[in-house]
């Protein structure tokens, strides 16, 4: 999602996926190697069939801290995603990630912590079944580097430390840095809300 954010002319790509219109994956990931993240993780199953040597790794950790770690940054909150000053290219990043990801995965309860948690425990259930072993990784970042580089056939960086980038703190200090909203609208929250 990151890189979402640096190249904004990818969300109509994303935005047509999620409305299920046939996509030619190869215009999207020209000069990528590999992808992580949402929105491309919504479709593993259709870059597993597009891309059949490439490897899957799922990564994974406690249900109840993903979950709180989630309200703290991602997902949508209407104190921390005003709406005011917020340019048409977020605004279609938004629409994007309720398409592809709050309403059609989490059916737009993201903030019901049972819900949520229930829907992330099946989808680790479901790659599990269905990604075939031998293209799987189950990884937790605590493990580090050598059951990753491993799966991936490289070596062990030497002298470096796991990188730890990602977590709560560092996230909000990237987003209230870059002003980065990352939630459906309002009128999206909203709807969720009435529900």
């Amino acid at each position: 999602m990151a890189e979402i954010f640096e190249h904004l002319e990818h969300v109509p790509f994303w935005q047509e996926a999620g409305e299920g219109k046939p996509r030619d994956w190869e215009q999207v990931f020209a000069g990528y190697q590999s992808a992580v993240d949402w929105p491309a993780s919504a479709f593993y199953r259709e870059l597993m069939d597009a891309y059949p040597e490439a490897k899957v790794i799922l990564t994974v950790r406690d249900a109840e801290r993903w979950h709180e770690s989630g309200l703290n940054t991602i997902f949508p909150n209407p104190a921390r995603d005003p709406e005011g000053a917020v340019s048409p290219e977020m605004l279609a990043h938004r629409k994007m990630a309720r398409t592809v990801i709050w309403d059609p995965i989490f059916d737009g309860r993201m903030l019901d912590r049972e819900h949520a948690i229930d829907v992330f425990n099946r989808h680790n259930r479901t790659v599990r079944e269905q990604v075939p072993a031998e293209r799987l990784l189950v990884f937790d970042v605590k493990e580090g580097w050598e059951p990753l580089c491993a799966f991936l056939g490289v070596p062990v960086p030497s002298g470096e430390d796991f990188p730890r980038l990602n977590d709560t703190a560092s996230f909000r200090e990237r987003r209230e840095s870059s002003q980065v909203p990352v939630g459906p609208t309002a009128e999206a929250r909203e709807e969720t809300q009435n529900r």
